[in-house]
């Protein structure tokens, strides 16, 4: 059942539910909640058996209807499917693009929350993952998708921390591994502790007043984009801020900004987060970028932004 946007329910830290982590040989569903992209089947099933494995594709993986992978209703039966099968252990996505946003007003959180299973995907999935944290509560992963990283040969770290993550091989007190090159920066420093929340800007800005409105409030904002200038980033940012939504933030992870360097996102992030007196940690490579590490969105963390790190604060699976 939906709800209307001033009554919904709402998750804070400490209360996410914990799906189940993905077994050996366990089933990965893969639907296509967004935009569309050719595929080829064979090679896929093939890459996940390589991997000890089974695939499920979902038929609206293969419909195309203009910029949209299929109408909005095949995209949804999809998405309901892949969460109630019982033999579907963990949902990889198969692209971003556009046509998440157009699902949230007919998704099941009854069904979502009677079968809460790892979900995997970002950019334009940012709604998905948002609408859950929202609605229902429990963990999903902002990372790597069946068509823009798994089979597009990435770099090694991008497939190694989404199987790490999802096989549950992270516990309470395990810090994130990221690569060393191109370093982390501190931005503002201190270190705190937060539920992990975010994604795509832009889609951050554009579900406000839906279902999948952010929820700052005890966080830590995990924020990434694409080809956007710098002055559009001012413009995002200050929308969040504006809305309210830096208002008991305990920090910011920030992720790749494709198109725009590091050097010339600090002043800006300096200028807005410095007043508010909370650990800012740019460079994490997540994102439009190569390698895409994974992050559990909705867990519990510690992030030091002193020492450059990102540390669970909880188990992710039961």
């Amino acid at each position: 059942m939906n709800l209307p946007i001033d009554h919904r329910p709402e998750v804070h830290s400490g209360s996410a539910m914990l799906p189940k982590a993905l077994p050996g040989n366990g089933r990965i569903a893969i639907i296509a909640p967004a935009g569309p992209a050719p595929l080829d089947t064979l090679k896929a099933i093939q890459w996940f058996e390589a991997r000890g494995y089974q695939c499920r594709i979902y038929s609206g993986v293969t419909e195309t209807k203009g910029y949209l992978a299929g109408d909005d209703a095949c995209r949804l039966a999809d998405l309901h499917a892949a969460f109630a099968a019982t033999d579907v252990d963990a949902i990889i996505c198969l692209r971003g693009g556009y046509g998440s946003m157009r699902l949230l007003e007919g998704l099941d959180y009854a069904l979502l929350r009677n079968h809460p299973k790892p979900l995997v995907g970002y950019s334009d999935i940012t709604a998905l993952h948002s609408a859950i944290a929202r609605n229902v509560g429990f963990v999903s992963f902002h990372g790597a998708m069946l068509k823009s990283e798994l089979l597009a040969n990435k770099q090694a770290p991008t497939v190694a921390s989404l199987f790490e993550l999802l096989a549950g091989r992270l516990r309470c007190g395990d810090v994130l591994e990221h690569p060393s090159s191109p370093p982390l920066s501190t931005i503002v420093p201190g270190a705190a502790s937060g539920r992990l929340m975010g994604g795509n800007l832009a889609m951050l800005c554009a579900t406000l007043s839906t279902p999948a409105e952010l929820d700052c409030r005890g966080g830590i904002l995990f924020i990434e984009d694409v080809n956007e200038p710098l002055y559009r980033i001012d413009r995002l940012l200050t929308q969040l801020r504006l809305a309210g939504k830096f208002e008991g933030l305990r920090g910011v992870l920030v992720g790749d900004f494709a198109g725009l360097t590091l050097q010339a996102l600090t002043p800006l992030l300096r200028e807005l987060f410095e007043p508010l007196q909370i650990p800012v940690l740019a460079g994490w490579r997540s994102g439009h970028c190569d390698p895409n590490i994974t992050l559990p969105l909705g867990a519990q963390v510690y992030l030091d932004a002193d020492s450059k790190c990102l540390r669970l604060e909880q188990d992710l699976f039961v």
